[in-house]
């Protein structure tokens, strides 16, 4: 009994927060710190919000991620991310986990993304989605997202995703959301940045999140974020390292459900 309410209250906080199905997860502890105002990052990160910002990446990234939400070891998020540029393209794989053991869903995402020309690139993803429940059995669905990524100016970049935009079903009554994402990336200087976006769930409120990134030196930097439905309050902070290591960690506050840590590990090989 205890288990089916804890599943319960698990499934309400879910759809509170734009429900899961599939539907991309943090962009690692980076997008947690910046209240997941994501769209528009141009690392490994994005190969969890918006795949066209892989296009940018220099040299083969991989990416650990752990998130337990609320501080509660019952609900916890893991996904692992590679990305592999060539001349033809960036090639990217993710693998995600979402849930406990009564309730989970696991996710594997295949990615492409190239530039178009200097300033416009274009990203996809086909998703294969797995829902298990054990005393119910499991689950399994196909779709996909894409995205662009643009700059504008010097400083000014404009990128837009969309997850699943195509109906599809779960079950007789349920179907995967469909989810759309428009932001924008500004940099005040070499040394502060901010991200601003906008995120529509068909059958939910938009969502606003603005996000901040300042790098005290050159290898610490400090983040912070807002975003709304639900209300939080992120932060967080990242350490790089000479040999293309770098730790991520973050922290999300709801007033009601508590606190978030998020952590990630990337590593960039070195040409």
């Amino acid at each position: 009994m205890k288990r089916l309410l804890f599943l319960l209250l698990w499934c309400c906080t879910t759809i509170a927060l734009s429900g899961q199905n599939g539907a991309p997860i943090i962009a690692g502890a980076k997008g947690a710190a910046m209240g997941n105002a994501s769209v528009s990052f141009t690392d490994i990160n994005s190969i969890f919000s918006n795949q066209a910002g892989l296009a940018y990446l220099q040299e083969t990234a991989v990416i650990l991620v752990g998130q337990r939400r609320f501080q509660n070891a019952d609900i916890n998020s893991y996904a692992i991310g590679a990305a592999y540029p060539t001349n033809s393209g960036t090639f990217g794989l993710n693998l995600q986990y979402y849930g406990f053991d009564v309730f989970n869903e696991q996710k594997v995402g295949l990615s492409y993304a190239r530039k178009l020309f200097d300033r416009l690139a274009i990203g996809a993803q086909v998703d294969y989605l797995t829902t298990r429940i054990p005393e119910y059995g499991s689950a399994t669905n196909l779709t996909f997202e894409f995205g662009v990524h643009s700059q504008i100016m010097e400083d000014f970049f404009l990128a837009a995703q969309v997850y699943s935009p195509i109906q599809v079903d779960i079950n007789e009554t349920d179907q995967l959301p469909t989810i759309f994402k428009l932001g924008i990336a500004y940099n005040f200087s070499e040394k502060l940045e901010m991200h601003l976006e906008g995120e529509k769930d068909l059958d939910f409120p938009t969502m606003f999140k603005v996000g901040f990134q300042y790098q005290v030196v050159s290898a610490f930097y400090l983040r912070a974020g807002i975003s709304t439905n639900p209300s939080l309050w992120s932060f967080g902070l990242a350490y790089e390292m000479k040999n293309g290591l770098s730790f991520d960690i973050a922290s999300s506050y709801h007033q009601i459900l508590g606190v978030s840590p998020a952590i990630s590990v990337r590593y960039q090989f070195k040409k």
